[in-house]
């Protein structure tokens, strides 16, 4: 059901040469935003490594290492090439759950292929120092075509160590969203070195690629577990209205181009917004927020936000905390940041940072005001 709760919240601009900004009062806590770090194009991902630097990936096709105090490195070698076009380039990073031992990281990016065409890719490989190893490709859509968008490219991994990838329709293939013989519109499990978990849901259909584990999908944007029920959830885009967050249920079908609470760009019925057998959204949006990045809020940093969901916006420039009741969302507050929000992330300590989607892209920090 679709939360009737919009809740205004101060907004802020950061002070003009200056890292500190007034405090932020929302509705459960008064924080600090503040700039942690800048200069970076179009910045898509970031993951935290153990020794509290992290990991930046920049769409034109650049990885970067962001020390503990903002300071940037010079581009990681080794990143596999990236077709950086429209919304295209190097996407997702994540760590592998044994990190510590392994120095595995993972990166989800658009691959080009033979004759201008492209498609959502995902690569393992070591960290060294400033330099990618052993760089193996563990995915690749079955597909490869001529468009600029709808790549997905979230990644995160389930409390078993198996790998959540999603995918996106690539814009003019909407229909083939519902197709189980390639990997559009879909989200994929697979285990971490690629091949396929023998409990997937298509892995005895012949007809069905075996990755596959949910599919009827626009173009997946945000992937998280959740910390108490294991399961994984999404958002995606809708067109013209329709956001979604769904639980990505294995074998589920979640309708899309079938049903959806959104319209063509411009005006235009697109299915319907229910038909029976097709999953309807946890929760939507219209109009439509743009969501990208998503994560379970679950340190103590922050009174009031613990189990709360968080989403970016990019049409907005907000940060959307939703609050849960079981499988429902029972409260919706709009933090107003005012930038594209392309991705969140909460950091060890409990503080929450925020990836802004511009050519002189932004690291914000939200933590508790002082």
């Amino acid at each position: 059901m679709k939360s009737t709760f919009t809740t205004l919240a101060v907004g802020l601009m950061l002070l003009s040469g200056t890292t500190q900004a007034a405090p932020l009062v929302t509705e459960k806590a008064k924080l600090d935003l503040t700039e942690f770090s800048q200069g970076y194009n179009h910045p898509w991902s970031l993951a935290f490594l153990p020794d509290g630097r992290m990991l930046v990936t920049e769409r034109a096709g650049t990885l970067r290492i962001v020390s503990s105090t903002g300071e940037k490195s010079e581009p990681v070698t080794g990143v596999p090439a990236v077709k950086a076009v429209g919304q295209g380039g190097l996407l997702g990073v994540i760590l592998d759950p044994d990190f510590a031992k392994n120095q595995q990281i993972y990166l989800s990016f658009s691959e080009p292929a033979d004759n201008d065409t492209s498609r959502t890719a995902v690569a393992k490989a070591k960290l060294n120092g400033n330099a990618l190893s052993d760089v193996k490709v563990i995915f690749r859509q079955a597909e490869a075509i001529n468009s600029q968008y709808h790549y997905g490219g979230r990644l995160v991994f389930s409390p078993k160590g198996e790998l959540f990838i999603t995918t996106g329709d690539r814009g003019s293939r909407r229909d083939d969203a519902q197709k189980l013989d390639g990997h559009f519109g879909k989200v994929i499990r697979v285990n971490s070195d690629g091949s396929v978990p023998k409990d997937n849901p298509y892995t005895g259909d012949a007809s069905a690629k075996p990755e596959i584990w949910s599919y009827g999908h626009r173009n997946l944007q945000g992937v998280a577990i959740h910390p108490e029920t294991g399961a994984t959830w999404t958002h995606e885009h809708g067109p013209q209205g329709g956001d979604e967050i769904n639980v990505a249920q294995p074998g589920k079908n979640y309708g899309w181009p079938l049903i959806t609470y959104g319209e063509e760009y411009g005006g235009g019925v697109i299915g319907q917004k229910s038909k029976a057998g097709l999953e309807q959204p946890l929760h939507y949006w219209v109009p439509s927020i743009a969501p990208s990045g998503m994560t379970f809020y679950t340190q103590p940093a922050i009174a009031g936000w613990q189990n709360n969901l968080l989403v970016g916006s990019l049409k907005f420039g907000q940060l959307v905390r939703l609050e849960l009741t079981g499988e429902k969302v029972s409260h919706e507050e709009r933090i107003r940041i005012g930038a594209r929000i392309r991705d969140v992330q909460v950091a060890p300590d409990g503080a929450v940072y925020l990836l802004t989607d511009e050519d002189n892209g932004k690291i914000l920090k939200l933590s508790p005001a002082n």
